[in-house]
């Protein structure tokens, strides 16, 4: 397991009722900082000019969700994008894309009511995801 499975798999656990949807955008506005997409409006951009239009527009709006393939992540974010995450994330881009294949719809959906994305508050950083998911002191008692 990775880094990012761990986090994932310790805010689920720790988030009382809180899907892994919900969860998603900080997590992953988190990873996105630490790449040259910069954010979630970022990564929306990036899969809208990379043919994925129809897909993000389903996100955004009260319309049902369309799903999303890892082969199009693949294809609509490019080799250095998804180096960029991976990397970042502790995790390899199979698992990565399978992921954000599984959960980005519903997760951006939850993060634009009102068909902006409304991104998640910035918080200090000191570079550990794990920090700033509150697992920081795991095992440290």
């Amino acid at each position: 397991m990775g880094l990012f499975d761990d986090l994932v798999g310790g805010v689920m656990r720790s988030a009382l009722g809180q899907s892994e949807s919900q969860l998603l955008p900080g997590l992953l506005s988190q990873l996105l900082g630490q790449t040259n997409l910069g954010n979630i409006g970022g990564l929306l951009t990036q899969l809208q000019q990379g043919g994925l239009g129809n897909e993000v527009s389903s996100w955004l709006s009260n319309n049902p969700n369309l799903p999303v393939s890892a082969d199009q992540l693949r294809a609509a974010l490019g080799n250095q994008q998804l180096q960029q995450m991976a990397q970042a994330a502790g995790i390899p881009i199979d698992k990565l894309l399978a992921m954000l294949s599984q959960h980005l719809p519903q997760a951006i959906d939850n993060i634009s009511p009102n068909g902006t994305v409304q991104e998640p508050a910035a918080t200090p950083n000191d570079g550990s995801l794990a920090n700033d998911a509150g697992l920081g002191d795991i095992g440290r008692r």
